[in-house]
C-alpha cells in the first residue's frame, strides 16, 4: 500500500487493499471523511505501474478543482482535462473529466474508438456516484458502469446511503468482484444547534446530554397573511452568535438565491474580520481581478472585504471561484449559499446552518430528505482543524423542533435508479448490437436489478390479495361449488325479474276489465316452472346461502384488484425495455433505424447529447439553419436548449431570420410531439427564446455590462445558456453528416460567444 504521510483510518485502509488485490469497490461514508484518499491509492498504483487512471465526477466545477488539485500534487504533465469544451492532455496518466464524457467514450462517438479511448485505462474513479439518484441525468452512472470493460477496476465513492450493499452487489453482478466498504465514521463528530427566535442572544443544544430533545426549545409561531411578509429576519442574531461563541467559519444553506444575497448584505456590518485578514482579502481581489478583469466593478466586492459572501447558480462561475479561494483560506467567514453548494466543491466549515429543514416546491412545502439534511450537514467540521463540527437549524414555522430531531437522527435514503432509455441509447446499442443483446444490457440496468425492491409494496399488495382469497374459500354444506351457486343465484335473478312483470301485467289488464292474453299466461306458467326449479337447488334452503353469495361478490371485486395489480407489475418490471422498444418505435416511424440498425440520419443521431436528440437532429437534417449568420445561429440554438423557465422574463425582440426559423422549427416540433404522444415518450421539445437577443448582441460583439442591463437575471444564468448554445454548436462540428456550411457557421459562433466572462470556469 503507498505509504500517506498520516495513519489511515480502517475503512480507508480496506479500500486501498481491494484496489491493491484488483478489486473493484464501493466506498460509502460520510461527507469529509476522507474518500479521496483512496482515490489517491489508486493513482499512485497506476503510476508506479506504468497504468492510467481515469477520475470522474458529475459536475464541470468539480472536475476543473480536482485537475488543478492533482496537477498541484504530480505534475502539470501527468494530469489530464477532460469536460464538455475543454481538452487538456487527453493521453494523460491521470485524465480527470466528468462521468458524462466517460459515458460517451464507452460508446465510441466523438472521442474515437472505444479501444483507442481506454488505452491502458486500469481504473476508473466514479465519484459521488450517489448522483445516480440525480432525476436529469442519473442515467448517465448506470450506463457507464454497465459498458465499462471489466479488466478495469471501478471505484465508486458515495455519500451515505441506505442500499450501500444493494449498488454494489448490482455492480458485482454487471461489472466484476465488487467489495463494499460501507462506514459512517465521521473523523469530526458533529453537534447539533437550534435557533429559536424568542431567545435571539443563544443558540441551543438541539439534545440533552441523555439524548433527548431539548425542552428549552420553543417552536415557533404561525403567522398568516400580510404578517408574515414582514417577519423579522433572525439572520444577524445567528451569525453573531457563531461569532461570539468561536463557531466560524460558517456555510449558512438556504433555499433562494435572492435571501442568499440579502442576508449577506444584512450581515456585512458585523465586523466579522481583523484588518489584517481585510488587508489579505484586498490583495487576494487585486490580483485575481488583474486575470479577470470582467469583475471589476462586481457589486459584491464590498461585502468580501467585510468577511461575508454569497455563492449561488446566478453569479459568473469566475466569481464563485473567487469566493471558494477566500473560503478555503479562513478569509471569508460566513458564505450565503444554495443547496447546490453542497454537492462536492471543496469549502469545509467549521459550523453549518441550515435555515429551514423544509422548501418550497411547485406543489408546495416538503420536508428535506435525510440524505440532503446529510449533504449539508456534512460541511460541517474540518479535518485536521476542527474537533467538533456544528450544525445550526434554524426554527421556522414550517417544522417544529420534534419534526428536527427526527430528521437528524434520520438514516440515509436509498439510492434509487433514474435508468431511462433514451433515443441515442437506442442508437448507439443498436449500431453495435442486435436487438437482443441491446435487451439484455437493459436488463443489466440497477432499476431492473433493484426492480425487486422497487416492487415490494406492490408484490407485498399481492400477497394479500392472494391471502384473502385463500381466506375467502367457502366450504359448502352440501359440496355445491361456486359455479353451482352462481347458476343458481342467475336462475333466481331472472325468476324475480319475471315474476314483477308477471304481477305488473296481471295488475294491467285487470285495471281494464281484460282477460289475460294467451302469451301472458304462458309467461306466468313460465315464471312458475323457474320457482320449482329453484326449488330443485340445495341453495334453496341452505341458511349459509346469503353468505356463500356476498363471498362469491367480494371474490370477484378482489379478482378484478388483482388483475388490474398484476398488469401494473409487469408493467414496472419491464418499464425500462418498455421505454426503449417506445424510442425505437418513434425512430423507425422517422427513418433514423431500418431493420433495427441506424440509417445514416441514424448514425449522426446517435453521436448527440441534449435532452431530445431526435429533435436537434430533424433541425439540422431540415436544413432551416444552413442560411443563418453566426449570431442567428446562436439565437436559435439557444431557443431550443433553454428550458422552460419559472419566472417572468420581459420579451426582448430578436432578428427576423431567428424569428422565422423557430416558426419552422414549430412545425417541426408538433410533427415529432403527436408521434412521441402515441408511443408513451417523454422527451422536450424546447423553444424558448429568452435569451436568443442577448446572444445575438453577444456574437455581434457587444459588451457584458450591455447584455446583463437588458434583463433582471442573474449573470451566472445567462452564461449557463449560453455555454449550452456553446455546447450543442461544437457537437455541430464533430458529428457526422451535418452540411460543411453550417460546421463552418457553428464554428465562428462558438469563437465569438467563447470570450470573457463566458469562457471562464
Amino acid at each position: 500500500m503507498y505509504e500517506f504521510p498520516f495513519e489511515l483510518d480502517d475503512f480507508q485502509k480496506d479500500a486501498c487493499n481491494y484496489i491493491t488485490d484488483g478489486k473493484s469497490v464501493v466506498v460509502c461514508a460520510p461527507t469529509g471523511a476522507g474518500k479521496t484518499v483512496i482515490a489517491q491509492h489508486a493513482i499512485h498504483l497506476a503510476l508506479e505501474k506504468g497504468d492510467r487512471i481515469f477520475y470522474t465526477t458529475p459536475l464541470k466545477a468539480l472536475s476543473n478543482q480536482k485537475y488543478y488539485d492533482f496537477s498541484e500534487k504530480y505534475g502539470s504533465d501527468k494530469v489530464g482535462l477532460l469536460t464538455g469544451d475543454t481538452s487538456i492532455n487527453r493521453s494523460a496518466q491521470i485524465v480527470v473529466m466528468t462521468t458524462e464524457v466517460f459515458r460517451n467514450m464507452l460508446y465510441g462517438t466523438n472521442f474515437g474508438t472505444v479501444a483507442d479511448n481506454l488505452t491502458g485505462v486500469r481504473y476508473v474513479v466514479l465519484d459521488e456516484v450517489h448522483y445516480m439518484n440525480d432525476e436529469d441525468r442519473g442515467t448517465v452512472w448506470e450506463e457507464s458502469i454497465i459498458y465499462c470493460p471489466t479488466n478495469i477496476q471501478i471505484i465508486a465513492l458515495s455519500a451515505t446511503v441506505a442500499n450501500a450493499d444493494e449498488l454494489t452487489a448490482w455492480i458485482n453482478t454487471v461489472h466484476s468482484e465488487t467489495k463494499l466498504v460501507d462506514t459512517d465514521f465521521r473523523p469530526v463528530p458533529l453537534k447539533f444547534f437550534y435557533f429559536d427566535s424568542s431567545q435571539p442572544d443563544k443558540i441551543l443544544p438541539l439534545f440533552t446530554p441523555t439524548g433527548q430533545l431539548n425542552k428549552k426549545i420553543k417552536p415557533e409561531k404561525k403567522i398568516w397573511g400580510p404578517k408574515r411578509k414582514k417577519q423579522k429576519s433572525h439572520v444577524k442574531d445567528i451569525v453573531r452568535n457563531l461569532f461570539e461563541q468561536d463557531m466560524l467559519p460558517a456555510i449558512y444553506f438556504t433555499f433562494s438565491r435572492k435571501k442568499c444575497d440579502e442576508q449577506m448584505e444584512m450581515c456585512a456590518n458585523l465586523e466579522l474580520v481583523t484588518r489584517g485578514e481585510q488587508a489579505q482579502i484586498k490583495q487576494i481581489i487585486d490580483d485575481y481581478i488583474a486575470e479577470n478583469p470582467h469583475l471589476y466593478n462586481n457589486r459584491h466586492i464590498e461585502y468580501l472585504l467585510q468577511g461575508v459572501a454569497s455563492h449561488h447558480a446566478g453569479l459568473l462561475p469566475a466569481w464563485k471561484n473567487l469566493v471558494e479561494k477566500l473560503f478555503q483560506k479562513g478569509l471569508i467567514k460566513v458564505v450565503f449559499a444554495t443547496e447546490t453548494l453542497a454537492a462536492g466543491i471543496n469549502m469545509p466549515a467549521r459550523t453549518t446552518v441550515i435555515s429551514s429543514t423544509s422548501k418550497r416546491t411547485d406543489s408546495g412545502h416538503r420536508m428535506l430528505t435525510a440524505s440532503e439534511f446529510l449533504q449539508m450537514s456534512g460541511r460541517a467540521g474540518r479535518r485536521g482543524m476542527d474537533e467538533i463540527g456544528y450544525v445550526v437549524v434554524v426554527g421556522t414555522m414550517f417544522q417544529t423542533p420534534e419534526e428536527v430531531a427526527e430528521l437528524v437522527l434520520s438514516d440515509a435514503n436509498p439510492l434509487e435508479s433514474r435508468f431511462s432509455p433514451s433515443y441515442s441509447m437506442v442508437l448507439n446499442l443498436l449500431q453495435r448490437f442486435s436487438l437482443d443483446e441491446a435487451k439484455e444490457l437493459i436488463l443489466k440496468s440497477f432499476g431492473y436489478f433493484s426492480s425487486g425492491s422497487r416492487l415490494k409494496p406492490l408484490l407485498a399488495l399481492q400477497k394479500s390479495y392472494d391471502n384473502e382469497l385463500k381466506e375467502r374459500e367457502f366450504i359448502c354444506p352440501f359440496k355445491r361449488s361456486d359455479e353451482d351457486l352462481s347458476a343458481y343465484d342467475k336462475l333466481r335473478h331472472l325468476y324475480v325479474q319475471n315474476r314483477q312483470t308477471y304481477k305488473k301485467i296481471c295488475k294491467q289488464e285487470r285495471s281494464k276489465n281484460r282477460p289475460l292474453p294467451p302469451e301472458a299466461v304462458k309467461f306466468g306458467q313460465e315464471t312458475k316452472s323457474m320457482l320449482n326449479k329453484l326449488h330443485t337447488y340445495q341453495c334453496d334452503a341452505c341458511k349459509l346461502y346469503k353468505k356463500h353469495s356476498k363471498n362469491i361478490e367480494v371474490i370477484e371485486r378482489i379478482k378484478v384488484r388483482k388483475n388490474k395489480l398484476e398488469k401494473e407489475i409487469d408493467r414496472q418490471r419491464d418499464i425500462f425495455w418498455n421505454k426503449f422498444l417506445a424510442h425505437r418505435s418513434v425512430l423507425k416511424e422517422f427513418g433514423y433505424i431500418v431493420d433495427d440498425y441506424p440509417t445514416e440520419k441514424g448514425i449522426m443521431t446517435a453521436q448527440i447529447r441534449s435532452e431530445n436528440e431526435l429533435f436537434i437532429a430533424e433541425i439540422i437534417n431540415s436544413h432551416i439553419l444552413e442560411g443563418l449568420t453566426p449570431s442567428q445561429l446562436a439565437g436559435v440554438i439557444c431557443a431550443i436548449t433553454t428550458e422552460d423557465l419559472r419566472i417572468d422574463i420581459p420579451y426582448i425582440p430578436f432578428s427576423e431570420p431567428v424569428r422565422k426559423t423557430l416558426n419552422h422549427i414549430r412545425n417541426i416540433r408538433r410533427k415529432l410531439e403527436k408521434i412521441q404522444n402515441e408511443y408513451l415518450v417523454e422527451a422536450p421539445c424546447y423553444i424558448n427564446p429568452y435569451f436568443s437577443s442577448l446572444i445575438e448582441l453577444w456574437v455581434e460583439g457587444s459588451e457584458w455590462e450591455d447584455i446583463t442591463g437588458q434583463i433582471d437575471m442573474g449573470e451566472g444564468d445567462i452564461v449557463r445558456a449560453f455555454k449550452r448554445v456553446v455546447d450543442v454548436l461544437r457537437q455541430f462540428t464533430t458529428i457526422s453528416n451535418v452540411p460543411e456550411a453550417l460546421v463552418f457557421t457553428a464554428r465562428e459562433a462558438i469563437d465569438k460567444i467563447q470570450r470573457e466572462p463566458v469562457n471562464i470556469d
